[in-house]
């Protein structure tokens, strides 16, 4: 698995990483992120649909009790948050698999919790609280994500 680091200074750095990673998204692609409480998780997806297009009338909230919400865009995003399931026995329901292989982008918070079910190439992302309000990330895959480094770093992280 290859991984990088980054931090995160301000929600403004996280809506930023957010926005550099979903210009680099094609399509097809499915993101898990992880951390506590508080730590960027839908501030960094807001950054990912900005990135890849997606109109500012949508605006991106947490989808904690819908469990999925969809924007349109040049790509679709799915947005899930898992927080409230108790395994992943319970995407069954929402008919996971489609979104798995719609050709959209899928952002998953807490997706810890359905990390059964997450296919090979899932790009992962973790998040912490740092000192200061800073955000420690770690993103990582088991498939080639130098382009992603690669773009980060030149965006200044």
């Amino acid at each position: 698995m290859t991984s990088f680091d980054l931090t995160s200074h301000s929600s403004a750095d996280t809506l930023h990483i957010g926005r550099i990673i979903g210009e680099n998204l094609t399509g097809g692609e499915i993101l898990g992120l992880t951390g506590e409480l508080g730590t960027g998780k839908t501030c960094l997806t807001q950054g990912i649909a900005q990135g890849m297009g997606i109109a500012e009338r949508y605006y991106v909230t947490s989808p904690t009790f819908t469990l999925v919400n969809e924007y349109p865009g040049r790509i679709p995003l799915y947005h899930m948050d898992v927080y409230r399931l108790s395994g992943s026995r319970e995407m069954d329901d929402i008919g996971y698999q489609e979104y798995f292989s719609g050709g959209g982008v899928v952002v998953i918070e807490w997706a810890e919790k359905i990390a059964d079910i997450l296919p090979e190439g899932t790009l992962m992302i973790s998040m912490e609280h740092g000192i200061s309000n800073t955000r420690k990330l770690r993103i990582a895959c088991t498939s080639d994500i130098t382009s992603i480094a690669g773009m980060l770093r030149k965006g200044g992280f």
